[in-house]
């Protein structure tokens, strides 16, 4: 039996439509192009920002420093190097500008008592001749930290610094002009303080010159 012509037509236009969209799948049906979550996983990770030149810095301390540390923290379990440090550090920047100004009262509880006279000695000298000084940090001192230690019932620890000074002195004589000196200073110092005691503060012991 024949097929009418209107059914050819329709048989005709429904393979063109299936042909048709079998092509839309093949387009899409299938991922084209990068896909957001492949670019999420191939982006590289934000590098790091600028350093920040006032960021405190990781304390290296040799074997030998570690030693005595072990030695001292059996003694005292709550002695931590990088605070101590820190406290060093702060106290290094108060008695040398507390020294400058003869400032007494705030040298008086960091000192033990043979600094407190010797630095009295230096205070009481440049009273006598008239002269004021101020001492100004051109940059923070560095603080290493090369002993720390106990010895009876005290401990001891001995910080090297390294510190840029601007001194000015004002001599006493009217008109005379202002004197100002830049210099690099080294030195060790020694703290000590009392194991055990309710004041858990250090004093400076010693002062001695050290290679810069």
């Amino acid at each position: 039996m024949p097929v009418p012509p209107v059914q050819i037509q329709i048989v005709f236009f429904a393979v063109i439509a299936a042909f048709v969209l079998f092509q839309l799948y093949n387009v899409l049906g299938k991922k084209v192009g990068r896909q957001p979550e492949e670019d999420a996983r191939a982006q590289p990770p934000a590098p790091a920002g600028p350093q920040d030149p006032n960021a405190p810095r990781a304390t290296v301390l040799d074997a030998v420093t570690l030693t005595s540390i072990a030695g001292l923290k059996a003694r005292d379990p709550n002695f931590d190097p990088v605070r101590f440090l820190e406290g060093a550090r702060q106290a290094h920047e108060t008695i040398v500008r507390a020294y400058a100004a003869g400032d007494r009262e705030t040298l008086k509880p960091l000192l033990t008592p043979r600094v407190m006279e010797s630095f009295e000695g230096g205070i009481a000298a440049r009273e006598a001749r008239g002269e004021t000084e101020e001492a100004e940090f051109l940059h923070p001192a560095r603080a290493d930290l090369e002993l720390a230690t106990a010895e009876e019932n005290r401990a001891i620890a001995k910080v090297r610094f390294l510190a840029e000074l601007r001194n000015r002195v004002k001599p006493a004589e009217p008109g005379a002009e202002e004197q100002v000196e830049e210099r690099r200073v080294a030195e060790v110092w020694t703290f000590e303080r009392i194991l055990g005691a309710s004041d858990p503060n250090w004093l400076l012991a010693r002062t001695e010159p050290a290679a810069a």
